[in-house]
């Protein structure tokens, strides 16, 4: 039986949030002052818009005022999708996050900027970034060897059709849709 009231949440609240398409990534509760928050964060493969967040806000909503998983004191419920600087924990993190440049801390210690072109079941196939006019180069870092992974937000970022993107405009542009 789950003994923290985190694990029993997340007992509680994911299967509705897989039922809406999407995983449960995080859990969270949080006093602020004398009101407790309760943050839920979601995503899917293919990103969670704004209606998706809003649908499975309102569905977990009604699922917590139906048993007392908060107990009895108020709260705030905050859904919401990972930022822009996504930490990478699991397998399906490094998926989405392909083609995004990441900063790697290693187990054997440094740090490791590069692009994430493709990933495996125990690796990563990666592009490093060239330094002072040098070429980019390949290289595969077995998951194993990352102790912990973070996408990093670029600007001047190529898309795969050649043009720059911007990781900022490009939120901008999902917040609108």
């Amino acid at each position: 039986m789950s003994t923290t009231q985190n694990e029993r949440l997340r007992e509680l609240l994911e299967p509705l949030v897989r039922s809406q398409g999407l995983d449960l990534e995080e859990i969270a509760v949080d006093s602020v002052g004398r009101k407790r928050v309760l943050r839920v964060v979601v995503d899917s493969d293919t990103g969670a818009d704004l209606d998706a967040v809003a649908e499975v806000s309102r569905a977990l909503s009604a699922k917590l005022d139906e048993t007392d998983a908060m107990g009895q004191g108020e709260y705030t419920l905050e859904v919401g999708t990972p930022g822009a600087e996504r930490a990478l924990t699991e397998h399906r993190h490094y998926v989405r996050a392909t083609g995004r440049l990441v900063k790697f801390q290693l187990r054997e210690g440094g740090d490791l900027v590069a692009r994430i072109l493709a990933v495996h079941e125990d690796g990563l196939d990666l592009e490093v970034p060239g330094v002072k006019g040098r070429k980019a180069t390949t290289r595969r870092l077995a998951l194993a060897d990352v102790d912990k992974a973070r996408v990093q937000v670029e600007f001047n970022r190529k898309t795969d059709d050649g043009n720059v993107g911007d990781d900022i405009e490009n939120m901008k542009e999902e917040e609108e849709a």
